[in-house]
């Protein structure tokens, strides 16, 4: 398939995105990006078009990107993208039919998503230096963010109208645009309360609008300073460079299960779609069940 044509088809696949499903530019180009390799390997296999994509056309596909480095999870972005495509591709009459079984194209390693023990956590989120005002900030975003579990990008969007302290509550837009309700701890009340009361009217300028957490110069603070606070925060409690925003949700639900929460609730609380998605902090809790286990039981 040559550049071209590649570039049509491109053409009318990101206008389908854009108009019928409604994504987000981002998004959009994320989905556009993952498609792309398959035309750099349409050309080296003399592929003519995508109606000749066929299941042994694709499977070897996927077993390229993989030869060329891509690690497991990349390849299963650029799956669920090309799932995306060739549906398109049915719609608009090209192929006949998904050439793609819907299960067991690849399987991928399995990962457990890595969680701070409790003490580290607390370690974390009392790293701030809480006598200067940004200390202030940053101790409310970071409590926040443990506190009730948010995404990076949950917590960057905030508004302040979007929380009641009294209640203890919080109404979060997620992923999709989904908008739940989550809860934060007391020590999480108390920290955002200072932080409004002392630190955000002295950042706060023309350009803050209603944003919660603001930067220096009174702008929205952007996802890139939080990842940015957290992995200098960890580092400075000797927790290592491993640990980033994600961590902080991660350790939120696997300390939750550890106190016998219900999978259900939080599914809820993380804004997962699917259980399936929360199912995985089981094995890290199994995995610590069984620690103990094998450590206290006389019989282990």
């Amino acid at each position: 398939m040559d550049e071209k044509a590649w570039d049509e088809m491109a053409g009318r696949f990101e206008e389908h995105l854009r108009v019928e499903k409604a994504l987000a530019p981002l998004t959009v180009r994320n989905y556009l990006t993952d498609v792309r390799p398959l035309h750099d390997y349409m050309a080296r296999s003399a592929i003519a078009g995508p109606a000749d994509l066929d299941r042994a056309a694709l499977r070897g596909y996927l077993a390229w990107l993989i030869d060329l480095g891509y690690v497991r999870a990349s390849v299963a972005r650029k799956l669920s993208a090309l799932r995306t495509l060739l549906a398109w591709l049915v719609r608009e009459g090209v192929l006949q039919a998904d050439p793609l079984p819907k299960r067991g194209v690849m399987k991928l390693d399995s990962r457990l998503p890595r969680f701070l023990a409790q003490d580290e956590a607390q370690r974390l989120v009392e790293a701030p230096d809480t006598s200067d005002p940004l200390g202030i900030r940053d101790a409310a975003l970071m409590e926040l963010i443990y506190s009730a579990g948010l995404r990076v990008s949950e917590a960057r969007d905030l508004n302040v109208p979007e929380i009641n302290l009294h209640s203890r509550e919080l109404r979060v837009t997620g992923k999709g645009s989904k908008q739940r309700v989550v809860l934060i701890g007391e020590t999480a009340r108390d920290a955002i309360a200072l932080y409004l009361r002392e630190v955000r009217p002295t950042l706060a300028s023309k350009d803050s609008g209603m944003a919660l957490f603001l930067n220096r110069l009174g702008g929205r603070i952007s996802q890139r300073s939080i990842q940015q606070k957290v992995r200098k925060y960890a580092g400075r409690v000797g927790l290592g460079s491993g640990v980033h925003t994600h961590t902080l949700r991660h350790s939120f639900a696997t300390h939750l299960l550890e106190g016998g929460a219900d999978l259900r609730v939080v599914q809820e609380l993380l804004g997962h779609a699917s259980p399936a998605t929360t199912q995985i902090y089981t094995h890290v809790t199994g995995s610590q069940a069984r620690d103990v286990y094998m450590n206290s039981h006389p019989r282990a």
